[in-house]
C-alpha cells in the first residue's frame, strides 16, 4: 500500500506554515477513533453491517437541479464514480459500505477526493486515521493533518475531504465519540466472557480419581493419563469403567450452562437503539412499516447528509448556483412486497403520477422504448375544465 499511497498524494503541495485550527468552542479538534473495541462485539458489528449494507444500496447521482424537478446531468463522469468504481480498488458499493461503517464505529468518516490539474474529481477514496489534526493556514483556510497505522502522514485541504459526523454536538467540526455506548459494550463483553469460562471450565473437569496409596508425582501424572485415555477417550464404547482397590473415581454431574436471554435481550436492546436499527432489520425478518421506519430515522437522513457533503465538497459556489447538485437516493417501494408495488403502480399509473418506465424500475424490470411517456386515463379531466364544464361555460368564451 505505500506505493498506493504515494501515487494518491504525490501531487499534493502542504501548505508552508499551519497551526491547530482555533473553534468557536474553544476545545481543539483532534480525532482519534475510538470504538471501546466496539466491532470485536458480534451484536455490535452485526447491527452495523445492517445498517451498511442497505445504505451502500444508496445510488449516488450528478443531477441538475431545478425549483420543480430534478434531471440527470447529461455525460456526467461522477455517475462512474458515484455508481460503479470511485477508485481502482473498490465499488460503488464497497465505499459506501465502508464509510457508514466509520460512521457507526467512530461517529466521524472521512473520504478524499483526488483531483486531476482542472480540479476535476476523478477518484474517491475513504480514508481511516489513526489521527486526524485540523490546521489553518495564514488565510484560515482549513486542512486535516492525517496520520496512518503506518506512521505515514498527509496534509490535505479540507475543501477535499468528505467529512460525515454522527452525534455532532460538543465539538465544532467533529462527532462526539461512542462513549456513551461504553457500559454497554463492557457488559457484553463481560458477558461473553463468563459464558466462555464456565463452558470451560465444565468441559475441563470431568472427574475425580483419587487414589488409596501414595505415588511420586511422575506416577501419578502417569497412572491419569492411562486412566483417561483408558476409560474417558471416545474409543470407550462401551462406556464402562472398571477399578480396583487402589484408586476410587467419582464423575461429577457436568451441569449445562444456563444462558440467560434477558439479560442478552437487555443488551441488544440497548446497542440496537443507540444505533437506530431493530433487531427485525439486523436479522432480515421485518416487515414494510419496520422497514418505513427504518429508512425514515436511519438511512435518510444519511442520505440527505452525504448528498449535501458530496455537493459542497465537489462543485464550486458558481456550479452550485446552476443546479449541479449530488443526490442519494433508493426508492422505499425496492423492498416492499411484490403486492404492494402492482397495487400502487395500479393506482398511480392512471392518474399520470408514474411512467412506464418508473413502474418497471419498482418492480426492477428494465425500461422500454418511449416509456418515459405518462399516461392517463380519460376519467380525469383538469380542474379547470371540470368547473367550467359544471358551470356551463365554453373555453372559447372565457377567453
Amino acid at each position: 500500500m505505500a506505493g498506493l499511497f504515494s501515487r494518491l498524494f504525490r501531487r499534493q503541495k502542504e501548505p508552508v506554515k499551519v497551526e491547530r485550527a482555533e473553534l468557536l468552542s474553544g476545545s481543539t479538534a483532534i480525532f482519534t477513533p475510538w470504538s471501546g473495541d466496539a466491532y470485536s462485539n458480534d451484536i455490535y458489528r452485526a447491527a452495523v453491517d445492517a445498517i451498511a449494507r442497505n445504505a451502500a444500496k444508496l445510488k449516488g447521482s450528478h443531477v441538475i437541479h431545478y425549483p420543480d424537478r430534478n434531471e440527470p446531468a447529461k455525460s456526467s463522469k461522477l455517475n462512474r464514480l458515484l455508481q460503479v468504481q470511485p477508485n481502482p480498488y473498490m465499488s460503488a458499493f464497497d465505499m459506501l459500505y465502508k464509510m457508514v461503517t466509520h460512521y457507526f464505529l467512530y461517529n466521524n468518516a472521512f473520504a478524499y477526493l483526488q483531483k486531476d490539474g482542472r480540479g476535476q474529481v476523478v477518484g474517491i477514496y475513504p480514508l481511516k486515521a489513526m489521527h486526524v489534526d485540523f490546521l489553518t493556514d495564514h488565510s484560515n483556510e482549513l486542512y486535516c493533518k492525517f496520520l496512518f497505522s503506518n506512521s505515514r502522514e498527509v496534509i490535505l485541504p479540507y475543501a477535499d475531504i468528505i467529512h460525515l459526523r454522527r452525534n455532532f454536538n460538543e465539538n465544532d467540526l467533529l462527532g462526539d465519540p461512542n462513549t456513551a455506548l461504553g457500559p454497554a459494550l463492557e457488559l457484553a463483553h463481560t458477558q461473553n466472557e463468563g459464558y466462555i469460562n464456565a463452558i470451560k471450565t465444565s468441559a475441563n473437569i470431568r472427574g475425580i480419581l483419587k487414589f488409596t496409596q501414595i505415588m511420586a508425582p511422575e506416577k501419578l501424572k502417569e497412572e491419569k493419563e492411562r486412566f483417561i485415555n483408558d476409560y474417558l477417550s471416545i474409543a470407550n464404547d462401551g462406556g464402562v469403567v472398571a477399578t480396583d482397590q487402589k484408586m476410587e473415581y467419582d464423575p461429577i454431574e457436568i451441569k449445562p450452562v444456563v444462558i440467560d436471554d434477558k439479560q442478552i435481550q437487555a443488551i441488544k436492546t440497548k446497542i440496537y437503539d443507540y444505533l437506530g436499527v431493530s433487531e427485525a432489520i439486523v436479522n432480515s425478518s421485518y416487515n414494510e412499516e419496520q422497514w418505513a421506519a427504518f429508512y425514515e430515522s436511519t438511512l435518510e437522513p444519511i442520505a440527505v447528509q452525504m448528498s449535501l457533503e458530496f455537493t459542497r465538497k465537489i462543485f464550486n459556489e458558481r456550479e452550485q448556483a446552476f443546479g449541479n447538485t449530488i443526490i442519494f437516493e433508493s426508492g422505499r417501494l425496492q423492498f416492499s412486497s411484490t403486492k404492494t408495488k402492482v397495487n400502487l403502480i395500479a393506482q398511480l399509473i392512471p392518474y399520470g403520477l408514474l411512467t412506464i418506465n418508473q413502474a418497471l424500475e419498482i418492480l426492477n424490470l428494465p425500461g422500454v422504448e418511449d416509456g418515459d411517456k405518462r399516461l392517463q386515463t380519460l376519467n380525469v379531466v383538469d380542474a379547470l375544465k371540470a368547473n367550467q364544464y359544471q358551470l356551463g361555460v365554453n373555453a372559447n368564451e372565457e377567453d
